[in-house]
């Protein structure tokens, strides 16, 4: 039977408990126990409605709590569901939109990154381009904008590039590939993070293209490049491949193109001057 916890219980209750049934009874006692106070005035006199209140207002508060009991059970529910996906999801940071310093970096537009945190590109199976150098914040919106895709409901993988290969490479060695791929095929919003950082070993080309052809217009994904897409022939080391990648991936595509200085300079710089000063 199953066991739902009351308001009583998140309060420092009995801690036991209550079954639906449970719930129900004690609902349906309030009911009975209200009304017959309410309308036989405890003498025994007919039952009769109390002036100025009809029947189905009686037995309210037994209703009220079956009712918040029930809701707790939601809440709760709901953010052990949350607690899992991101768990699962594998980010390397959790991080939130209303942390991130707007005022430093005045190239990237708030309004069109909270936009994209409301995930609708992802109903339509949209996908993502973040393009800046080192340090200007491309990891921190995206793993923000999947904490919130999962807050809305949605599952979320994110990996690094350079994860993405090895799992491929690791798992093709033990004939496990159809089952890595099938973990990157699954999530509504799949990120991949990191482009561009160095080049990628041979067949990298094959495993991104298999990945991103099969979420063309299926799933979403979002990936981060330090690099101009000029360039990622040279770093995938296949040129084919790279272009067959960027033609899928960007026909549905949004692209943020950001500019500027690095935070993670920025934070050394003034270690520096606290330090003289």
């Amino acid at each position: 039977m199953r066991r739902v916890r009351g308001a009583a219980h998140q309060r420092g209750g009995c801690g036991e408990g209550i079954t639906l049934s449970g719930l129900e009874a004690v609902a349906a006692f309030g009911i009975g126990v209200d009304a017959r106070r309410e309308t036989s005035g405890g003498k025994g006199e007919p039952a009769q409605p109390p002036e100025g209140r009809d029947l189905g207002s009686i037995g309210r508060p037994g209703e009220e709590f079956l009712e918040l009991a029930l809701q707790d059970e939601l809440v709760i529910r709901k953010d052990r569901l949350i607690a899992r996906r991101t768990k699962a999801a594998s980010f390397r940071e959790l991080k939130l939109l209303p942390d991130f310093d707007w005022s430093f970096n005045t190239s990237i537009r708030k309004k069109q990154i909270y936009d994209l945190a409301t995930c609708k590109f992802i109903e339509k199976a949209g996908d993502l381009l973040l393009i800046g150098p080192p340090g200007t914040g491309k990891s921190f919106l995206v793993q923000a904008i999947g904490l919130q895709a999962i807050r809305s409901g949605r599952t979320v993988l994110y990996r690094s590039i350079f994860d993405v290969v090895r799992d491929f490479l690791k798992d093709e060695a033990f004939a496990g590939e159809e089952k890595v791929l099938a973990r990157y095929l699954k999530p509504d919003l799949l990120i991949i993070d990191d482009m561009g950082m160095k080049q990628l070993p041979k067949r990298s080309g094959e495993f991104l293209f298999e990945v991103i052809m099969r979420r063309h217009e299926l799933r979403s994904t979002i990936m981060t490049s330090n690099r101009p897409i000029e360039d990622w022939g040279k770093l995938i080391g296949d040129v084919p491949s790279a272009t067959a990648i960027l033609d899928r991936f960007l026909q549905h595509a949004e692209i943020v193109t950001i500019t500027g200085r690095s935070y993670r300079l920025k934070d050394r710089a003034c270690r520096k001057s606290t330090k003289k000063g």
